[in-house]
């Protein structure tokens, strides 16, 4: 009995310099961890958040620049005081885990990438913001609100659109806000017979008359075109796009005109199309044509 107990006896005192050791290496760790992490962010977070508001960044990008580099000073910190306690080889097996996992996650996720940094340039650059009416690739809508990936717009018709942002970044993209002046042009076709002064009169006195029409630049009706069946006046007005709806105005003017061409017997002709020409009828059994010009 004496040797089996002596065979499976345990000495507490064989594993206190291997405990010893490892609360000294994860002592050492955490020691070094907290000393790296507080003072990178405090000094890393401050110098990135100073430079970019000095240039004028977007706050939402600068709040993200500061959550990126809090991120990136834990990941630098954590390898650094594994380093400085011993766990070389553990770090050297997560780096390769970690490099393989980023690379397939970055071929699984290029779009939401490339909508990501379309995104940033978006709240950057400023093409547009929030109340802007935007046309592109034969859409149009509202923006209600820019995320760093995706936009969603309301149409005229009130349906909810969510648009990636990439597709707005790489579209020709009209803002039809964005400047304090607008041009709103509605083409009226009158007879060849008609009187082109009186309908230019006509045209500028009923644009002018119209709630949010600006006195400068003053309207206009040059005549653009000689078409088929009428002569093309195009009626041009100038609004303030922030201060009234394009459509409301665009409608009215229309209106309007219309109803002024009534009152003055100012002809807005139709295509139409006249045949000329001679029917000859033979005797029975003979074909019979038409020939005209």
């Amino acid at each position: 009995m004496s040797i089996i107990q002596q065979s499976f006896s345990i000495d507490p005192q064989q594993y206190v310099p291997a405990v010893i050791s490892a609360i000294t290496t994860v002592v050492l760790f955490v020691v070094v961890f907290a000393i790296i992490y507080t003072l990178g962010k405090y000094f890393m977070t401050r110098a990135v958040e100073t430079s970019l508001r000095q240039r004028n960044f977007d706050e939402s990008l600068v709040g993200l620049a500061v959550s990126t580099t809090v991120v990136i000073i834990a990941v630098v910190a954590v390898a650094l005081a594994a380093t400085v306690a011993g766990f070389g080889v553990v770090l050297s097996a997560f780096a390769v885990l970690a490099g393989a996992l980023a690379l397939a996650v970055g071929f699984a996720s290029q779009n939401i990438i490339a909508n990501f940094v379309a995104g940033v340039f978006i709240v950057q650059d400023k093409p547009f913001v929030v109340g802007d009416w935007i046309e592109w690739d034969g859409n149009s809508g509202v923006v209600r609100e820019i995320k760093l990936r995706v936009t969603k717009l309301d149409t005229f018709d009130n349906e909810l659109v969510t648009v990636p942002n990439r597709d707005l970044a790489n579209a020709v993209l009209f803002n039809n806000v964005a400047n304090d002046q607008r041009r709103v042009s509605v083409d009226f076709g009158i007879g060849y017979d008609d009187n082109v002064e009186l309908a230019r009169e006509a045209i500028v006195s009923e644009g002018a008359e119209i709630d949010g029409v600006l006195n400068e630049p003053e309207p206009a009706a040059p005549v653009t075109d000689l078409g088929d069946s009428d002569v093309v006046l195009s009626g041009r007005i100038w609004i303030d796009p922030t201060e009234s709806s394009y459509g409301a105005v665009r409608a009215e003017f229309v209106e309007a005109v219309k109803e002024r061409f009534d009152a003055e017997g100012i002809d807005i002709p139709y295509p139409n199309t006249e045949l000329s020409g001679n029917i000859g009828v033979g005797d029975v059994g003979e074909s019979e044509g038409v020939t005209g010009d």
